[in-house]
Formats: structure tokens, C-alpha cells, sequence
């Protein structure tokens, strides 16, 4: 598959989503304690950005995302969207998810159509526009089968289409391609570059593939482990479309890797340590 010819970044104006000293907690009920799952994270992202972040297993990657979406709440600090806070979820955040959560009984034409159709856009318009969307992932030929008569990367094309048909400002998305076999991931990768590269909408990508982290993203986030804070920022100033084969890239996966190792090494021996004391 050819792959895509993204525009390089430019630089960013003015950031799209702030994030100051930002804390998760969450009460373990049966431990009869607090657990900190994010703590102080500072971040700014760009208007057009690609980021990435990764993490060792339980240091809140999926948490900080479910709070950008708005259907989680800090415990401190704030999220900014565009300079306002995040009360809850919006059409101006899509979110792609690891689970295709397509409805088995419609179509993909009619799954695609879904949000349009709740938000009472017109006939005619909601058929353009999901023809358009099914036609930008490659699903074309596709629009009268079920979600069952698909592979599971046609399925997660599904689920990209009806997310980008409401046009929202900001990709939320958690593990997209975890599921997926290797060859078939690879292809999602492209279309999902694919698809930024025509719009340059802000995406957020968690990950626990460091290759697919620097593969697509303009800067790699690292988390500690539990309780998850920065790291460090990696950027990536590979062009695109980029050579997972080449020195730069290879040198970028070391270095991301390093900082990586020492954080899932600590997340398994507090693992181990919960599991002796429980014990």
C-alpha cells in the first residue's frame, strides 16, 4: 500500500488542549484506600498536532484520554479546551476506541450515519457526508454489510468513519489497533494518516508500541508508572512518510525504549508487591 505524504508540521500558534498539574484519584473501595492514577501532568498540545503517549500498564494513559473526552473529571488542577474547561463529553471530540463498539444491527453505512442522524442533520446532507467518510477509509462496496461480515480492520475502518463524519476538532484514540494482526495494522496506520494529513485535526493516540508511537506521532509522551506523571517529551522530527528501517528512526525507538524499560520494570515489581502483601 503507498504510503501517505504528509505535510510536515508547522509550528503551533496557539495550543488546542492545556493541561495544568493535572491529578487523577480514585478510591479503591475494597483496599479502603486512595489510589493516585495522575499526578501534576502539564501538557500543551497544538491545533494540528499528532501526539502520542505511552506508558507502562496502570499509569493512566486511558484515564487522562477519558478526561480530555469529558467523561472523566480531575481531581485537581484543569483541561483546556480552546481556553475553556472540560465539563463533559462533545461532538468537537471523537473518540475511536480499542473494542469496535459497532452496532451489530445496522449496516456500515447506517453505523457511519448514527451521530448524524441523532443530531438531526438532513437526509440529503447526512448521505453526502457519509459517503464521503466511507469512501476516505476504504470501505467503499462495503456500505449494505454488517458489522459481522467484516474483518476486524475493516470493522475499526467502521468505527474511524463514524467518528470523523461529525467533524470533530480533536482524535481521541486508546489502543485503535492493539487488536489488530501486524499486517493489518500497519494498513490502519497509513489510512489513519491518511485521514489527519487531509485535515490536521489534533489527535491524541495511546499506545503501548513504541514503533507505532514514533511511526505517527509528532511527539512521543512517556509516562512513569503509577502514579503516572511526565516523563519525558520526545519529538520526533522524522519526515514523513517515515522508515521504521532507517538509522534515524531505529535511534528514536532506542532512546524512547530506555526511557520506557525502567517504567514497565517498576509498574511489575509494584505489581509483584501488591500481590506478596495481599498474599
Amino acid at each position: 500500500m503507498k504510503s501517505a505524504v504528509v505535510p510536515q508540521p508547522q509550528p503551533q500558534s496557539r495550543a488546542r488542549i492545556v493541561m495544568r498539574s493535572l491529578t487523577k484519584r480514585f478510591t479503591d473501595i475494597a483496599r479502603q484506600e486512595v489510589l493516585t492514577a495522575l499526578d501534576g501532568i502539564d501538557l500543551e498540545i497544538g491545533g494540528t498536532e499528532f501526539l502520542t503517549i505511552l506508558g507502562p500498564s496502570g499509569c493512566g494513559k486511558t484515564t487522562l484520554l477519558n478526561i480530555v473526552a469529558g467523561f472523566e473529571h480531575a481531581s485537581s488542577g484543569e483541561v483546556l479546551l480552546d481556553g475553556e474547561p472540560i465539563h463533559g463529553p462533545g461532538p468537537d471530540r471523537g473518540v475511536v476506541f480499542q473494542e469496535y463498539a459497532l452496532f451489530p444491527w445496522l449496516s456500515v453505512e447506517q453505523n457511519v450515519e448514527f451521530g448524524l442522524r441523532e443530531r438531526g442533520v438532513p437526509r440529503a446532507e447526512r448521505r453526502e457526508r457519509v459517503r464521503q467518510q466511507i469512501n476516505s477509509v476504504g470501505l467503499r462496496g462495503f456500505e449494505r454489510r454488517y458489522p459481522q461480515e467484516l474483518s476486524g480492520g475493516m470493522r475499526q475502518r467502521v468505527a474511524l468513519a463514524r467518528v470523523l463524519v461529525n467533524d470533530p476538532k480533536i482524535l481521541l484514540m486508546d489502543e485503535p489497533f492493539a487488536a489488530l494482526d501486524a499486517q493489518t495494522r500497519t494498513i490502519m496506520q497509513q489510512e489513519l494518516l491518511n485521514v489527519w494529513s487531509a485535515e490536521r485535526r489534533t489527535a491524541i493516540f495511546i499506545t503501548h508500541n513504541i514503533e507505532e508511537a514514533i511511526l505517527l506521532g509528532d511527539r512521543v509522551v512517556v509516562l512513569t508508572a503509577r502514579p503516572g506523571r511526565i516523563k519525558e517529551m520526545v519529538d520526533v522530527s522524522l519526515p514523513r512518510p517515515r522508515d521504521v528501517t532507517s538509522t534515524d528512526f531505529n535511534k528514536t525507538r532506542r532512546r524512547v525504549g530506555t526511557l520506557l524499560e525502567d517504567e514497565v520494570q517498576a509498574a511489575f515489581s509494584a505489581v509483584q508487591g501488591e500481590i506478596n502483601a495481599g498474599g
